[in-house]
């Protein structure tokens, strides 16, 4: 792969570097922004074309833009770690690169290949690898959070897929998903909201399934909860995901289910890391329908020792409770979330390069 087909244009109003050493101690989540962004323009008679990294800065969209009207755009979630070395490197691109064309597949937009989605990640990293921390210790998690995301900018009213398109790459410093630790959360459980339907867009990575699930996030808030669950759509009882996680149930005898994928629930890339991560603990993964009843039950009788939920911003996150509107489902016997801390060191030592890569996971950027 080569960045060379994009051409730079500098910002002039670089980041002084002072500032940007501030802003880098204490990033929060998508507050700050680096100098510059990638962009690929996309037309009917063209394709693909316009590779370019040029200055960070607001778009112009015509009020017309079709992504205003009818909500044709997608996006991923991808970060770029420190290496000890000074090194800088992304964990399984590859995933998010064929996720991001399954969504535009759904959402009728062009797809973008594995080359331009990864040398675009390079050719924004090359100009602005300044703005990924260096962790200061193993317990700093911080990293530059990379959003690469697809609009339909065609100027039409019309109801059809859009004949112009552009992508672009942002990227923002990231601390750690917890301050002071990864502490278990309270999860609300949605009765009257439903993020996916079959056949809809619960599968793809596109801004509607987020919009969508505020009212319930909203909710949850009232009820002390940080995140929601939902259950389908048809029979309202089998657990999906959060609004923006996967969920994970360890059982006593060793087995770690998660929900199957249907077309209902997103493949997420951490998901997808952790069974196989999964199997090298000595568990047996498990992909299957979990229905509410079963948790409920298996949390009273000690039959699931551990609830977590993962993705890429928390990476694993456990779930202390979940909140209903019958009562909390609480585990019976809460012990101290030792196989999601396992997996979750696991995880984190392959990203930031402490332990060995045996699987090729790891993508160089700069």
């Amino acid at each position: 792969m080569s960045t060379e087909r994009f051409s730079v244009l500098p910002t002039t109003q670089a980041t002084a570097a002072p500032i940007r050493d501030d802003i880098l101690r204490n990033p929060g989540f998508g507050r700050y922004f680096t100098d510059h962004m990638a962009h690929v323009r996309w037309t009917l008679e063209a394709g693909w074309h316009g590779h370019e990294v040029r200055p960070y800065g607001p778009l112009t969209l015509d009020p017309a833009a079709a992504v205003l009207h009818y909500g044709q755009e997608i996006f991923e979630g991808v970060k770029a770690y420190r290496h000890a070395d000074g090194s800088v490197w992304t964990f399984r691109p590859e995933k998010n690169a064929e996720r991001f064309r399954r969504s535009a597949r759904r959402l009728a937009l062009p797809e973008l290949s594995d080359e331009d989605f990864i040398d675009s990640l390079r050719a924004l990293l090359a100009q602005d690898h300044a703005w990924v921390p260096t962790p200061a210790s193993e317990a700093d998690e911080s990293s530059l959070y990379l959003r690469p995301f697809m609009i339909a900018s065609e100027t039409f009213l019309g109801v059809r897929p859009a004949h112009e398109v552009d992508y672009y790459v942002i990227a923002s410093p990231a601390a750690a998903y917890f301050k002071g630790g990864v502490k278990p959360v309270s999860i609300w459980l949605s009765s009257h909201y439903k993020r996916a339907a079959p056949g809809g867009t619960g599968f793809a990575k596109c801004g509607g399934n987020y919009a969508a699930s505020l009212a319930a996030q909203k909710e949850a808030e009232t009820h002390g909860c940080s995140q929601v669950a939902f259950l389908d759509a048809a029979e309202n009882k089998w657990i999906e995901e959060l609004g923006g996680m996967n969920l994970f149930f360890v059982f006593r005898d060793g087995r770690i289910v998660t929900p199957r994928l249907t077309d209902t629930i997103l493949e997420g890339v951490t998901r997808d890391s952790v069974l196989t991560l999964a199997q090298d603990e000595g568990l047996t993964p498990e992909e299957r329908p979990i229905s509410i009843d079963e948790w409920r039950e298996g949390a009273a009788s000690g039959e699931i020792i551990e609830v977590f939920a993962c993705g890429t911003a928390a990476v694993i996150t456990p779930v202390g409770e979940l909140v209903t509107e019958e009562g909390s489902i609480r585990l019976a016997a809460e012990g101290d979330n030792e196989v999601a801390k396992r997996l979750r060191t696991r995880l984190l030592d392959l990203q930031y390069g402490r332990s060995e890569d045996t699987r090729g996971w790891l993508t160089r950027l700069v």
